[in-house]
């Protein structure tokens, strides 16, 4: 059974969570019921040693870039071309 409650949040904060949720195809409620639930479903002390993954970060922070390691035939060529 759903529940109705009001919550207060930053509005840029609410603004980057719809974004993100209707990119996802999830609504702003399930999302948010979503980490409830992976938050207090662990038996961590506080809120700051909880993980949190990156696509929080993604809503919080903005776009997370993630760098892949560079394979030694890449690197040579990148080295070469910046010999030119």
């Amino acid at each position: 059974m759903d529940t109705k409650v009001t919550l207060s949040f930053n509005q840029e904060v609410i603004n980057q969570a719809k974004k993100y949720a209707a990119d996802h195809d999830i609504s702003l409620s399930r999302l948010i019921e979503f980490l409830l639930k992976k938050v207090t479903s662990s038996n961590h002390r506080s809120i700051e040693e909880y993980p949190i993954a990156d696509w929080v970060n993604q809503i919080a922070e903005g776009k997370a870039e993630y760098h892949t390691k560079a394979t030694r035939k890449s690197s040579k060529k990148q080295f070469f071309e910046s010999r030119k």
